[in-house]
């Protein structure tokens, strides 16, 4: 089941001062009244653990993943306890490892009555992944018989870890965590690359270390070379305005709401769009888990993550990832497929470009192999011609 959401609820939120690191700005989320009735602590898996989750009948989603989460919860608004993590003794029998095979029934996973163990980002990368998995819903002549009997098979995406991301420990490590910190986000070079929320100080404390193991995308990747460090946004008080402590206690806190609202223009690409697709995958008592999709407009940021929110839509649990600009192409032309039923013709008209044009985008995509190699070689045969024309017509005069 999916809804349409206009946005992502920070009710009860809101942003401290940023702190920077080179590239690195982190801004924290702050909770006055923290959520006491669920609670999430961190699962670490052993080095050369491999999940295989299965999704669906004879799919299944594999992926090397350094933890997981707990969320434990209660039903009669009682503080829930949050389990400590147990960590394997090393194996001192000096035998090497290797690489483990680990099979779990889905991603989203129930341990007991009011505990759920589940993997971060990965529901949100599942639910990017099998967009339109299915392949063409007609059996048009364009698309390849493959295309039609197996569909979107196999779906690969690339991304980094927190690992790779040079300066994003030492950020982490040295970036001060506030007493009353239930969130933050994350920013690269002013580019907002992800953010995180949970419900309790104490479980970000204890999460706050998995940021590191996280993955995220590439713009966080390239940004890192491209801009070495930001600029630091200094607070400025008005003097000539202070004569008593009160007005000090004014001057702080036009400071403090001048950046809440420029933190806010900042992250208007995640936190204020609309048209998000959310589609509900576990209820836990008053909480509901869930996972979204963007509009995928090709002009504006696109963030896909996993919430949990409670029974009036605030938000206790978030965690997010930035798509590329070749992401968002990819899951827009799938998008309008889907609205077509697959017709290139009326996909090409919804795009505004001809049939070629759109064959083209597809192939450029990734897409190509879904189609007849006719007319692959067809459009890429006109393509050639067009630019032979012109280079023999010469630059206009």
């Amino acid at each position: 089941m999916t809804a349409a959401t206009d946005r992502i609820d920070l009710t009860g939120l809101t942003a401290g001062p940023a702190q920077t690191w080179g590239a690195v700005r982190l801004v924290p989320l702050l909770r006055s009244t923290p959520i006491t009735d669920l609670r999430l602590h961190p699962r670490l898996y052993d080095s050369g653990e491999l999940p295989i989750a299965s999704t669906g009948p004879r799919t299944t989603y594999l992926a090397y993943v350094p933890h997981a989460f707990v969320a434990t919860w209660s039903t009669d608004a009682t503080p829930a306890a949050a389990y400590g993590t147990q960590l394997r003794e090393p194996d001192d029998t000096g035998a090497p490892t290797g690489i483990r095979l680990a099979f779990r029934r889905r991603l989203a996973r129930r341990e007991d009555r009011r505990r759920l163990r589940f993997l971060p980002l990965h529901l949100a990368m599942e639910g990017y992944l099998t967009l339109q998995f299915g392949g063409p819903t007609i059996a048009w002549q364009d698309w390849t018989r493959n295309a039609v009997t197996r569909g979107l098979t196999p779906r690969v995406e690339a991304s980094y870890t927190g690992a790779a991301i040079t300066g994003l420990d030492d950020a982490l490590r040295a970036f001060e965590i506030h007493h009353d910190q239930c969130g933050m986000v994350l920013y690269v070079a002013d580019a907002l690359a992800a953010a995180f929320v949970v419900p309790h100080p104490d479980d970000y404390r204890a999460l706050h270390p998995t940021l590191l193991q996280d993955f995220y995308g590439e713009l966080l990747f390239h940004y890192n070379y491209l801009y070495p460090a930001v600029p630091e946004f200094t607070a400025r008080l008005d003097d000539t305005r202070i004569a008593s402590i009160a007005d000090l206690r004014d001057q702080l806190a036009q400071v403090g709401a001048d950046w809440r609202a420029f933190h806010g223009l900042m992250a208007e690409g995640l936190f204020g769009a609309e048209r998000l697709t959310v589609t509900p995958v576990q209820r836990m008592g008053r909480f509901t888990l869930a996972r979204f999709l963007p509009a995928f407009d090709p002009e504006a940021e696109n963030h896909i993550g996993e919430t949990i929110t409670d029974e009036i839509g605030q938000t206790a649990y978030l965690k997010t990832f930035r798509l590329s600009a070749a992401q968002t192409r990819r899951g827009h032309l799938l998008s309008q497929l889907a609205a077509t039923d697959w017709d290139l013709d009326s996909t090409a008209t919804a795009l505004r470009t001809d049939r070629d044009g759109l064959v083209r985008r597809l192939d450029r995509a990734g897409f190509g192999h879904l189609l007849r190699p006719d007319i692959i070689d067809a459009c890429r045969r006109r393509a050639r011609e067009l630019r032979s024309q012109a280079t023999k017509a010469g630059p206009p005069k």
